[in-house]
């Protein structure tokens, strides 16, 4: 397996839009297409946001994770935040979700940064067992109830 930008491997921009349209858009009450997504990973940067990583191997992408510099419009003071963790069903409990997330969190010390943040509504639980620390619940600019966890970068 392998890591590597989003704005790197091109190849894979369609699936990772599929993949976070069908996980985190569709149901949400958001108006993204799945076109929408299409035009915002291709604009992925490697030092500006937003930042997407993703996995892979000899078979094709095993998963994605992107970096924003906001990903929950209530709480503009906290940045950057980890989001659209995504790592298609075959590959999961494999490790590849981890190896993504080491991306995020070195990516974000590379840029200067001592903290990390990210929002669930589900999986506190996998998020806490890696060392992410609660720091409370908020609703998002739909009144959705969110989780806001942090990880102190080292």
């Amino acid at each position: 397996m392998k890591i590597d930008y989003l704005c790197n491997r091109k190849e894979y921009i369609n699936v990772v839009s599929k993949w976070v349209f069908d996980e985190f858009v569709v149901g949400s009450g958001s108006k993204s297409s799945i076109e929408d997504l299409i035009e915002f990973f291709s604009s992925t940067s490697v030092d500006d946001y937003p930042i997407t990583f993703v996995a892979y191997n000899e078979s094709g992408c095993l998963g994605a994770i992107s970096m924003f510099e906001n990903d929950l419009k209530t709480q503009n003071e906290l940045k950057p935040w980890l989001a659209s963790l995504y790592v298609a069903p075959q590959n999961r409990n494999q490790g590849v979700a981890e190896e993504l997330i080491k991306s995020v969190i070195q990516k974000t010390e590379e840029l200067g940064y001592s903290e990390l943040y990210l929002r669930t509504e589900h999986t506190s639980t996998y998020y806490k067992k890696r060392g992410w620390e609660f720091v409370y619940k908020t609703h998002d600019e739909k009144g959705q109830e969110t989780g806001v966890y942090k990880f102190k970068i080292k």
